[in-house]
């Protein structure tokens, strides 16, 4: 892949109108098969290739060759180190019989079409059966609700062969080709684009040795991995594929992070407490020491050369949190030490001016301290009325309940986007949408949202949203509210001195105006220099690329977890981000968390600061993994066989 340009433009030699990406690997990279209960791999292993052309897009030939050398170059050594396809149905598996013969459409064909030639109609990746992580039987769904996640895996031991004599890169293909709804290639000698996509088996190295791959990098009896990567031509012009601008693949990033090498008792780091807080990249340590080696100064007013350097910086790491979370203006930014520094703000100056005797605030079962707390001491100064939202059994927000709470009393309402005990993805838009039609105010805590999903605080309409640096990649002790002008502009200052004056005297005091009115004192000048750095990765990486992986690897999660003998899943909420809470049958959540770090496996065992939703869940505390988008696959295997070997008894 050509790299992207530091600023975070698409990578070069790319056209404008089709961007690369890469969605990897949801397989472990060993060879050891997981001890479930009747392990067996049970899905293809390979490499995913398709597109979706949009109308005048380019043809696959049209992009830069070191693009297309490296794409074809690593989808050669997959298919060199992959193990032959298994030759045994598995029950439960799509019944993929009715394949028995090709579309038209997909079948190989001599390279007689010109770049000139209409498109054909591709169908997008999407449509496709889901490339699921290859998994164990133990963890196969048995529910016929979700297709999306079952391997497809061919019901014949003997799968139907087509056109054998293809040319394949200049070099006929000897070994009959099998169709399999999970193996995409695209023919690079046909110059046609995208419109048709060649599907083959993995089979043995030698049906692929052709002068149009490279040579693989590992032989397979070095390093034997299981790879499912998919490489997707995505058309710009889908916004919801904007920041497709970077390949993700988890042991990639994963290696951007120091401290995932750091060995536990002896053992690899395992980091599944990321919901408490996520680790660094090594471009946020890296900006962190640059700062202080080159620009350290306190900022604003001052003449010299440094204090320009650090206000610059400073107010730059601004722009970046505005960029991130799609506000207006920088000037609706404002630095505080976090979530829970930021609702305090807002609740002791906009709800100090604005709150009643009688007046109602309403948030949510889902809520952390941090979002019951602030309301309750406003409320108890105030005289105002704290009310509070149900959810259901599966840890969803009641929305007609929650409705009904909604009157001409409510003042303000605050609840969380994502849960940090359950992982329930709030339906935001449409709760934020029922409060305005009120005449409320709403606070929305976005501390576990940040780093899990695209966040546009202009497409929800929240009045304030806030959150926390060290949940996203950046540094503790910094974080951001976002406040529309016309509400900042309205509230008094919460704190007194420094750069938030604007003219003193003994008889009165003036006010800058927003966002300095409310960064008194000398404020986290580096860690906002961080924070910045930690967007600025993230937008690399590529949001809407960790959501979508972050969700599959959450199904495997969960898929794994199930097998696990007295276990019980707290929040199963269909729309969740990365949060696995559980419990164990007869064992305490303080000693499971012991005992997985006595294997190198990070978890959070406790109340999560969430005491009131685990009540309701009849539970005083639960074990809790998070994840990230450099976890993997073979990080929750870890996970799963550790609670098989304590409930075990080993």
């Amino acid at each position: 892949m050509s790299t992207p340009d530091p600023k975070g433009a698409p990578p070069r030699g790319l056209p404008p109108v089709g961007e690369v990406s890469l969605l990897s690997a949801h397989a472990p990279r060993t060879t050891e098969t997981p001890s479930y209960p009747s392990a067996a791999l049970t899905s293809t292993p390979g490499v995913a290739l398709a597109g979706a052309r949009a109308p005048g897009g380019p043809t696959l030939p049209e992009l830069d060759p070191l693009s297309l050398t490296n794409a074809i170059a690593q989808i050669a050594n997959q298919l060199w180190a992959a193990p032959p396809p298994p030759a045994t149905s598995v029950p439960g598996t799509p019944d993929t019989s009715a394949m028995s013969s090709p579309p038209t459409a997909l079948a190989p064909s001599p390279p007689t079409a010109s770049a000139s030639s209409p498109p054909t109609a591709v169908t997008p990746i999407a449509s496709e059966p889901s490339a699921a992580p290859f998994v164990p039987t133990a963890l196969q769904p048995t529910s016929s609700a979700s297709p999306a996640f079952a391997p497809s895996v061919p019901t014949s031991s003997a799968p139907p062969a087509f056109a054998s004599t293809a040319a394949w890169g200049g070099a006929p293909l000897d070994a009959p080709l099998s169709f399999d709804a999970v193996d995409f290639l695209v023919d690079p000698s046909r110059d046609v684009g995208l419109d048709r996509i060649l599907r083959v088996p993995l089979q043995e190295p030698a049906a692929f040795a052709s002068p149009a791959f490279a040579s693989p990098a590992v032989a397979p009896a070095a390093e034997p991995r299981f790879a499912l990567d998919v490489f997707e031509i995505a058309p710009a012009a889908d916004p919801a594929l904007a920041s497709l601008d970077r390949p993700l693949e988890p042991n990639v990033i994963k290696s951007e992070f120091p401290i995932l090498s750091e060995p536990v008792r002896g053992k690899r780091l395992v980091w599944l407490d990321n919901a408490a807080t996520t680790q660094k990249p090594r471009a946020v340590i890296d900006r962190l020491a640059y700062f202080y080696e080159h620009e350290n100064s306190n900022i604003h007013r001052a003449a010299h050369t440094l204090a320009a350097k650090a206000t610059d910086a400073y107010e730059a790491a601004r722009e970046s949190v505005r960029r991130f979370i799609h506000a207006p203006s920088p000037r609706e930014i404002v630095f505080v030490r976090g979530t829970t520094e930021g609702i305090n703000l807002i609740a002791q100056t906009w709800g100090r001016r604005n709150v009643s005797e009688g007046d109602e605030i309403v948030i949510s079962w889902l809520e952390h301290h941090a979002n019951i707390v602030p309301w309750q001491q406003l409320c108890s100064e105030k005289g105002a009325r704290l009310r509070v939202a149900p959810v259901d059994d599966r840890g969803q927000v009641l929305l007609e309940e929650y409705e009904k709470l909604l009157g001409p009393r409510t003042k303000l309402v605050s609840f969380t986007q994502v849960s940090n005990a359950l992982g329930t993805i709030t339906p935001a838009r449409e709760m934020i949408e029922m409060a305005h039609r009120h005449g409320a105010v709403v606070v929305l805590d976005g501390a576990q949202a940040v780093s899990h999903m695209p966040v546009d605080v202009q497409q929800l309409g929240c009045d304030f949203f806030v959150f926390s640096g060290h949940k996203v990649f950046g540094p503790t002790g910094i974080g951001a509210v976002f406040g529309r002008a016309e509400l900042l502009d309205a509230m008094p200052p919460w704190q007194g001195g420094g750069n938030m004056i604007q003219d003193v005297t003994f008889e009165r005091t003036t006010f800058q105006s927003a966002p300095a009115r409310f960064e008194a004192g000398t404020g986290n000048i580096a860690d906002a220099v961080g924070l910045g750095a930690a967007l600025d990765w993230l937008s690399r990486v590529g949001v809407h690329n960790v959501e979508r992986y972050e969700h599959e690897l959450l199904e495997y999660g969960t898929r794994a977890l199930a097998t696990v003998p007295g276990l019980t899943m707290i929040g199963t909420a269909p729309a969740k981000a990365g949060v696995l809470s559980f419990v164990l049958d007869g064992q305490k959540t303080e000693e499971v968390g012991g005992m997985l770090d006595q294997d190198g496996i990070a978890v959070r065992s406790g109340h999560h600061c969430a005491q009131p939703i685990l009540r309701r869940f009849g539970l005083e505390a639960t074990v809790r993994a998070s994840l990230a988008p450099y976890n993997t696959c073979e990080d929750l295997d870890a996970l799963a066989r550790a609670l098989h070997r304590l409930q075990a008894g080993r």
